[in-house]
């Protein structure tokens, strides 16, 4: 059967899962909305919703410097204690984002970053390609939908694949991360320094406060 995006994130919201966990788990139980709760809760990746309205504002700026010094991260992963900001589960999530970061090359944390203009952009984009093909406008937009959900797959961290286990995005690690820790964690931002390369503004701004708090 089709699962629709409405399905998916209506699910997301009763359980903060992530978005390919949520379509997983309808999928694999007929669209069924109480199933697919009982799905994720299951598999562990419901669990963090419990704690998402929990404060974190410890943490720690995690590095990974990769190809001899010419690609380097940081990353700032927040937690509610301390105690658990030294946490071996937690540092090498820490490490394995920013590892990842390296890697992958997210341009933003989450989809609510994304700017209408650039949504906007690329949307036209897909919709000239589809029409080209003669479908009918509403085919078209659905076309249109699927083309932006992997879009955001591709640009956004928490819904890339992780590198480290393609069958899992970096928003289902975290809520593993979480349910295993039990507090609530969040990745709040990250900068990706290439050799010779320019930053995007925002993360300018954030080296320029590692390096400001540095010199304190």
């Amino acid at each position: 059967m089709t699962i629709t995006a409405a399905q998916v994130s209506d699910l997301r919201k009763s359980t903060g899962a992530g978005l390919m966990d949520c379509k997983k788990a309808l999928a694999e139980t007929g669209g069924d909305h109480e199933k697919a709760i009982d799905y994720l809760r299951k598999k562990g990746l419901a669990a963090a919703s419990k704690k998402a309205g929990r404060v974190a504002s410890e943490g720690v700026v995690g590095s990974y410097i990769h190809a001899g010094g010419k690609i380097g991260v940081l990353v700032e992963v927040n937690c509610e204690t301390d105690f658990v900001a030294k946490n071996e589960a937690f540092q090498v999530f820490v490490k394995d984002v920013a590892m990842h970061i390296a890697a992958a090359a997210p341009q933003f944390v989450r989809r609510e970053e994304v700017s209408a203009e650039l949504l906007e952009r690329e949307k036209d984009i897909y919709r000239a390609k589809a029409k080209d093909t003669g479908k009918p406008d509403n085919i078209i937009e659905k076309i249109v939908e699927g083309q932006i959900n992997k879009f955001y797959g591709d640009i956004c961290l928490m819904e890339q694949a992780f590198v480290k286990d393609p069958d899992k995005t970096i928003q289902t690690y975290l809520n593993e991360t979480i349910a295993s820790i039990g507090e609530n964690m969040s990745i709040r931002r990250f900068a990706r320094f290439v050799l010779g390369e320019g930053l995007a503004k925002k993360e300018s701004d954030f080296a320029a406060e590692v390096a400001a708090a540095a010199g304190n």
